[in-house]
Parts: structure tokens; C-alpha cells; sequence
């Protein structure tokens, strides 16, 4: 019975962790380690992706949806020029009108991505 306790001990007891893995030697080694430990390389693909996605829904905001709101507004109206006075002063409101609507595509577009990533159990 003894002996079967003792078995039972060994087998609950915890194994001893791991020695640390040796620092790799030499610049090149290093840089590779860096690389695939902290994801550089994934980092700058997200951000190149990132900024080419933003020119592209601005590109879209400005040449297919302000036109259309445009439309729906009336002829000769364009809104990437639309200005507001008031008080004297000028806003320009047609610029910040298509950032907004740039930030909001773009949001809602990383959103997606996200959602999609989590489904998927790409974390």
C-alpha cells in the first residue's frame, strides 16, 4: 500500500520546468528570434495593409459616397467643398464630413477583421 501511495505522490507531483532556452549567438540569430518572438514581421504587414485600407476608403468616401449624398441633397451640391458661415467665420465641414465617414468605414472594417480573426482562433 506503501508503494502505491509513493506512486501516487510521483504522480501528482509536478514535473520540474524547463531550463530556459540558451540566448541564440550572433547578430543574425538574434535578429531571428526578435523577429518571431515579438511578431515584427506580422506588425508591419498589419500596418502596410492598415495605411493601404485607409487610402482606399477615403478613395471610396470621396469619389462614390459623398457623390451620392450629393444626389440625394440636390444638383450642385458638392460636399467635399461645403462650408458653413457662421458668426462671420468660415467651417470647411465638407473635409472633417469625409473623415468621419472614412473613420467610420475603416472602424467598422477592422471590426470585421477582429471578429473574424477570434472566430477563426487566430489570435
Amino acid at each position: 500500500m506503501l508503494a502505491e501511495l509513493r506512486k501516487i505522490r510521483e504522480l501528482l507531483t509536478p514535473a520540474p520546468p524547463a531550463p530556459p532556452a540558451k540566448p541564440p549567438k550572433g547578430m543574425v540569430a538574434e535578429f531571428k528570434a526578435f523577429l518571431s518572438q515579438y511578431k515584427v514581421l506580422g506588425l508591419a504587414v498589419a500596418f502596410i495593409l492598415g495605411l493601404y485600407l485607409g487610402a482606399l476608403v477615403q478613395a471610396l468616401v470621396k469619389d462614390l459616397i459623398l457623390p451620392v449624398i450629393g444626389i440625394a441633397l440636390g444638383p450642385g451640391t458638392d460636399l467635399t467643398m461645403l462650408e458653413v458661415l457662421f458668426a462671420g467665420q468660415t467651417f470647411g465641414v465638407g473635409d472633417f464630413l469625409n473623415a468621419v465617414l472614412t473613420f467610420a468605414i475603416v472602424a467598422f472594417v477592422i471590426f470585421l477583421i477582429v471578429k473574424l480573426a477570434k472566430r477563426m482562433k487566430l489570435e
